[in-house]
């Protein structure tokens, strides 16, 4: 390859696994394709993104971080001190570890490493998960020498002067995620031989809604099913602990080195549709039951990730109002009544959303970097 062992790669992101495991998936396909150079990630204050980066073994810059609202808010003075903190705490991080690149995988965090990279000379490439492009996304494309999109039908709501620096490479997923082994993973369960598994992921932070639905649901799921539930670490709320004596039911606060045996043990994936799960469940041929995050709270990016899914067969989409527990169990227990209907919106959601992405991002930053040296 031609960029050398001793150039420095830097990556920033944060807030959510949505906002970190992709990023890491690009640096772990880096090493994958012989970059031998310095990596180091520049990201919030928060223990927990702190701890998921330096379990991949990738260096830890700490900055503040200020949250972007669109809404007006009291909490809006301070985060704009956290945000000017944050571009001055990067500049000089970045003007120390000199990098030939920043890969930004967006979120607030990435905003003012971004602007102190233009501002350094540094070349930096942001990448949008979801199919609408979030208020980061849209900043930091400014003066990004490359936006990086998921779906091609992005680039059209990018602003018109960043359309043509856009390409689509999907989004990356870390490659133990495709090296998932189905029996190991109902070893982990303790699900019985011939039962399926339906898997309910609340998230790393916990999504309430996706757990109460669990919870109330639980009854008539584990006459047909086994089913796997991760509640999320941080705010594990509603049926955090649904049924704990259940045999035909597992629950985990937040799933780490397990989760690919356990995702390709799952049947049927049930959660949100953030860009993680989507992806991931993809990248395994998994069908999925989508309860996407919606209302006043949310820019409606996994509505808008859900109605795709669903138009293209890899999912069935329950939004709003829909959302119910019956309709919820209708739907889980027809679907593992119809394998072939199953097997089929796997293959639909491998078609959509089973590129390889990681690698072909790590090719774009190792030809680009050489070409610059």
């Amino acid at each position: 390859m031609a960029a050398s062992s001793s150039q420095t790669i830097a990556f920033t992101g944060g807030g959510t696994g949505g906002h970190i495991y992709p990023g890491i998936a690009v640096a772990e396909a880096l090493r994958a394709r012989g970059f031998r150079g310095r990596i180091a990630w520049i990201g919030s204050k928060k223990e927990a993104d702190r701890r998921t980066v330096e379990a991949a073994g990738i260096e830890y810059l700490a900055v503040p971080a200020g949250k972007l609202r669109r809404q007006a808010s009291l909490e809006n003075a301070a985060d704009a001190f956290r945000v000017l903190a944050g571009y001055a705490a990067s500049r000089r991080a970045l003007a120390g570890i000199k990098p030939a690149l920043l890969f930004s995988k967006g979120g607030y965090v990435s905003v003012p490493p971004c602007r102190a990279a233009a501002s350094l000379g540094i070349p930096y490439f942001t990448h949008e998960s979801d199919l609408t492009p979030g208020l980061a996304t849209r900043l930091n494309a400014r003066r990004a020498d490359r936006v990086i999109l998921s779906y091609e039908s992005t680039r059209a709501l990018l602003p018109a002067a960043a359309r043509e620096r856009a390409i689509v490479a999907g989004n990356p997923v870390r490659a133990a995620i495709r090296q998932g082994d189905a029996a190991k993973g109902r070893a982990i369960l303790g699900a019985p031989e011939g039962l399926p598994v339906i898997f309910f992921l609340g998230g790393s932070q916990g999504a309430r809604q996706v757990n109460e639905l669990a919870a109330a649901a639980l009854p008539r799921l584990t006459e047909a099913a086994f089913v796997a539930h991760q509640t999320g670490a941080e705010t594990a709320q509603g049926g955090a602990r649904a049924a704990p004596d259940s045999p035909r039911y597992r629950s985990f606060a937040y799933i780490r080195e397990e989760m690919p045996d356990i995702l390709a043990a799952a049947d049927l994936v049930v959660g949100r549709a953030g860009a993680g799960t989507l992806w991931e469940s993809s990248a395994l041929a998994k069908p999925m039951l989508l309860v996407p995050l919606c209302g006043s709270g949310t820019r409606g990016d996994q509505v808008d990730n859900a109605e795709l899914f669903a138009r293209s067969g890899a999912a069935i989409s329950l939004v709003g109002p829909e959302a119910t527990v019956d309709r919820l169990a209708d739907e889980a227990l027809s679907l593992l009544a119809d394998p072939a209907r199953l097997g089929a919106m796997g293959e639909a959601a491998r078609a959509l959303a089973g590129r390889d992405a990681a690698t072909e991002i790590a090719d774009l930053i190792i030809k680009t970097i050489g070409d610059a040296s």
